[in-house]
């Protein structure tokens, strides 16, 4: 049997086709529309309270008794640096003052870690989902040893060996490894370390013979070719985030899609900027505002990405969607807008054909 097989039959999908957990535009509709049409469907929790969790989860279940993924986000807590934070608003005044809006007089560090979150924690617990994903770093091995021992499938990024590794270490089931071409947050561990930013293709083969664990290939993938290829060179099962984008059941903005469908998707950057950590995402008047030569470093991740939305929270009631963390992957230009059920019935026959 093949690990491709095997990561299907353990996990009771159709496809090796997982929808990306992307917080902010996964939704409980397109989560189940994926897991119905024979994908794994997946919900993003880390930017919200248990209460929401709970919520999210529930209402995913009422539309599908399929299996699906709930990822959270493991980082390290901010580091609070009151100098850094003033110097980092002070840098984006002008844009607020152009908005017409008030400059935030203090930021909060709005995502909570995973990492000793009790409630959280608790209640993957309790509902139980078929798989659970870990984001930016792992928890407590005891924590993945409770999820495994109630019958979750866990699920970890690695953007290198190493964190590949630690990985397998700390016995979660399988591994999401990803590409410098991803959309979204980098799933480094550690963000000062040195990142060799290993494309998905080259990231796979250095994981292939590193770990016997089933790896899950991220990060430019955006069709069934694409799809086909990953599985060539080593990959059980693919996600996908920006291909799912434009589907009508993601929770993306009007402004968000027209980028989506126009010139802009052709330009993505790693960048720090939007929320202090490096994320890709269509260039816009905040990246190049934050990268601007002079510029002071923004404050620690998510405290940047208060000021950030706030800052696109004043833009947006003028209908500008220039300050908008907009994530997209370098395979932007290549998204199609169409239903994710038929979205991934579509990718099942490019794969096979």
């Amino acid at each position: 049997m093949t690990s491709i097989q095997r990561f299907l039959d353990r996990l009771g999908l159709q496809y090796p086709i997982i929808q990306a957990p992307m917080a902010g535009v996964s939704t409980p509709r397109m989560a189940a529309a994926v897991s119905n049409a024979g994908g794994l469907g997946s919900l993003a929790i880390g930017a919200g309270t248990a209460a929401q969790a709970r919520q999210m989860i529930a209402d995913t279940r009422a539309l599908t008794a399929r299996p699906f993924n709930v990822n959270v986000f493991c980082h390290a807590p901010a580091v609070r640096d009151a100098r850094r934070e003033a110097a980092w608003l002070a840098h984006l005044a002008p844009l607020f003052a152009e908005l017409g809006a008030a400059l935030p007089t203090q930021l909060d560090e709005i995502y909570p870690t995973f990492i000793g979150h009790a409630a959280a924690f608790d209640l993957l617990l309790e509902l139980r989902p078929a798989v659970v994903s870990f984001h930016f770093g792992l928890p407590a091995t005891q924590q993945i040893a409770a999820l495994r021992q109630a019958g979750i499938y866990t699920m970890a990024t690695a953007t290198n060996v190493r964190e590949a590794l630690l990985i397998e270490q700390a016995g979660v089931d399988a591994i999401v490894a990803q590409g410098v071409e991803a959309g979204g947050h980098r799933g480094a561990f550690d963000p000062q370390a040195q990142d060799e930013r290993h494309s998905t293709s080259v990231l796979l083969r250095l994981l292939a013979g590193s770990t016997a664990l089933p790896l899950v290939a991220a990060g430019g993938i955006m069709d069934g070719q694409g799809i086909r290829a990953a599985l060539n060179l080593g990959a059980a099962a693919v996600q996908l985030g920006t291909a799912f984008v434009l589907c009508p059941e993601s929770a993306a903005n009007a402004g968000y899609r027209a980028k989506l469908k126009s010139g802009r998707a052709a330009t993505t950057r790693l960048t720090s900027v939007l929320s202090g950590r490096l994320a890709r995402g269509m260039v816009n008047r905040l990246i190049e505002h934050g990268e601007a030569p002079g510029s002071p470093p923004p404050a620690d991740y998510p405290v940047a990405y208060d000021a950030a939305k706030q800052l696109n929270a004043a833009a947006s009631l003028r209908g500008d969607s220039e300050f908008a963390a907009q994530w997209a992957g370098q395979g932007a230009p290549l998204a199609r807008e169409m239903g994710a059920a038929e979205l991934v019935a579509t990718l099942a026959r490019e794969m096979a054909g």
